[in-house]
């Protein structure tokens, strides 16, 4: 493996890491956090975060990983990571699907949604986090674990 190679595989390992890191934050305690509160305080207070998310270091972090985990899963057939193609081809495949996809197909319209709920109604906006809640929390365990995954399938691509 080259230099370079090891270097952008190290890099994705990072990347892959971080990400999970966030997704378990929100699954581990962050959620259950909100939870503490009325339902139409937490929608606000997910709403707000949802604001926040989307600047520079998130978005960095997921869609610059995705782009290096395809970058890299395209580098295996040069020959880049002799030995450790299926599993960088596997944690591609699962950072692609399970963080990029349900994000896009799952996360993001439900934070659509919970931002369209009106804010002067606080009992609508309670039954939105109510709605919200479960299937965001079942989706950012799946973005959780299969970041969790992808990193743990680079790790034994690097050391393999």
């Amino acid at each position: 493996m080259s230099a370079v190679a090891t270097v952008l595989l190290v890099i994705a390992i990072v990347g892959t890491g971080l990400v999970s890191g966030v997704f378990f934050a929100f699954s581990g305690f962050v959620v259950q956090g909100l939870d503490r509160l009325p339902p139409a305080d937490a929608a606000r207070a997910m709403r707000e975060i949802n604001v926040t998310a989307v600047r520079a270091p998130l978005m960095l972090a997921i869609f610059g990983t995705a782009l290096l985990v395809i970058a890299i899963a395209t580098m295996t057939f040069f020959g880049a990571y002799p030995g450790g193609e299926w599993w960088i081809v596997g944690s591609a495949v699962l950072y692609l699907v399970g963080v990029v996809g349900v994000t896009g197909g799952a996360n993001v319209p439900r934070n659509n949604r919970l931002a369209a709920a009106p804010e002067a109604d606080g009992a609508a906006l309670g039954a939105a986090w109510r709605e919200f809640r479960p299937g965001w929390f079942a989706w950012n365990h799946v973005r959780w674990l299969t970041s969790a995954a992808s990193c743990t399938a680079l790790v034994v691509a690097l050391l393999g």
